[in-house]
């Protein structure tokens, strides 16, 4: 089985709000779920601020401070309330609660998204919106069955800027295009050495780990360093940030799946530290037509800062290239000459932790323009999941050892043994999602 049918490969999530099974109110008001209070909330639960005839209801975390200082913050910016819940299951049941806002670690994503469309709910969904190829398929497959609103939050999809340049590569710019370059570069730290450790106090660890198979606590692991131990919970660098620039470059060249990946990664840096992923990565895309995407990752090295940024996407044509970030773009014709720039006003992060800015609040703003109006998703979850893949293709490259071919037509993975291996994983007993 591949992520998605053909047919569901081209065409975004565009559904009239009056077909939704839960209509809103005769005033519109939405009520939200905050599910995951740690860095990328305050971003969040500004931009939901920004928002008229919105009403949070919950804010939901497994650890007791992240509740606490949540909830003071929205009392300072408020002089409001809201009710604080660990457990979402509790928040699911409430059909008070139209939409959940997911920023869990990753490995939650796509259980409490697929529950929470169960419940009837339309859902915001941090990146990566899955932990592997099957989770993938989950949510193309709950998104058509339940009818709702589910958008992936990789914002740069809602830069008027990122829009303005895609336009004009498709209007020929600079040509033919043939190649898109995504990169990342970073200074991340030495990371502590996983130790056996006790609990953190306020912390629910059976509900941390979620659908994920049950291990003991290991010191500083709830605390985003579950990013880089190993591969319960997170996704590697790849998952924490080649979606938004891979999803640039596809967006870019208008290519789906790709036909094969080839991937070069190691761990370069702090070689005796709790650091167990690659921190330095070169994953290459090949697609039909002999179009190419290449991803380039130095998490600990941030030396290409100080001439190519933090991140970015370069897109190269046969009359010229194009650089583009969240800061806007350039265009350049063969010489290097720059011909057209555009400099965005939106002043969303870049590599710093958590992010937040006004591209967020577009997309947000977006997403609930779809709930209330059917306005078009920028991001919907049919599409957003093939950007997604080439996040799992990469990581799997690297955790195999191997490169591999790939079915364009939907995804599939052209190797049997490694999609036997890593297509799924085994969920903890009592924490299940089916196709529906």
């Amino acid at each position: 089985m591949g992520i998605v049918g053909a047919s569901l490969l081209y065409p975004f999530y565009n559904t009239s709000a009056k077909s939704y099974s839960r209509i809103l109110g005769s005033n519109d008001r939405i009520t939200l779920a905050f599910q995951g209070l740690g860095r990328r909330f305050p971003g969040l639960l500004n931009s939901s601020l920004k928002m008229k005839n919105v009403e949070i209801k919950y804010f939901c975390d497994v650890m007791d401070k992240q509740l606490d200082k949540a909830n003071k913050s929205y009392y300072n910016l408020t002089k409001q309330k809201v009710n604080s819940e660990k457990n979402i299951h509790k928040i699911i049941d409430d059909k008070d609660v139209d939409t959940l806002i997911i920023a869990t670690p990753d490995h939650w994503h796509t259980y409490a998204a697929c529950k929470g469309m169960e419940a009837g709910k339309h859902i915001y969904l941090e990146k990566p919106c899955s932990h592997n190829l099957k989770e993938s398929e989950l949510l193309v497959n709950y998104q058509s069955y339940y009818n709702k609103s589910v958008q992936m939050g990789n914002q740069q999809r809602s830069s008027y800027e990122t829009a303005d340049l895609i336009k004009l590569l498709h209007n020929g710019i600079i040509g033919d295009l043939n190649k898109a370059e995504a990169y990342y570069n970073n200074n991340r730290p030495r990371v502590p050495n996983q130790i056996k450790a006790p609990i953190p106090v306020g912390l629910d660890w059976s509900l941390f780990q979620g659908p994920s198979k049950r291990k003991p606590y290991t010191f500083n692991t709830w605390d985003y360093n579950w990013r880089w131990y190993g591969w319960d919970f997170g996704t590697g660098e790849a998952g924490n940030n080649a979606t938004h620039e891979l999803d640039v470059a596809r967006w870019a060249l208008g290519v789906h799946y790709p036909e094969s990946v080839d991937v070069y990664s190691s761990k370069n840096h702090f070689i005796d530290d709790g650091w167990t992923m690659y921190d330095t990565m070169e994953a290459k895309f090949h697609f039909s037509n002999n179009l190419k995407i290449d991803w380039n990752c130095h998490s600990r090295n941030a030396h290409h800062n100080k001439t190519m940024g933090g991140r970015g996407t370069i897109i190269y044509g046969s009359l010229g290239s194009a650089t583009v970030d969240r800061s806007g773009y350039t265009v350049y014709d063969l010489n290097g000459k720059e011909i057209k720039n555009s400099i965005s006003g939106d002043k969303e992060s870049g590599t710093q932790l958590g992010g937040g800015g006004n591209m967020t609040t577009k997309h947000f703003r977006n997403f609930l323009k779809s709930i209330r109006d059917g306005e078009v998703l920028n991001s919907p979850i049919n599409d957003a999941v093939i950007s997604q893949s080439m996040v799992h293709y990469a990581n799997l490259a690297h955790r195999s050892g191997k490169s591999f071919k790939i079915d364009s037509r939907n995804g599939d993975i052209l190797d049997s043994k490694i999609k036997k291996k890593f297509w799924s994983r085994e969920y903890e007993k009592g924490w299940s999602l089916n196709f529906v």
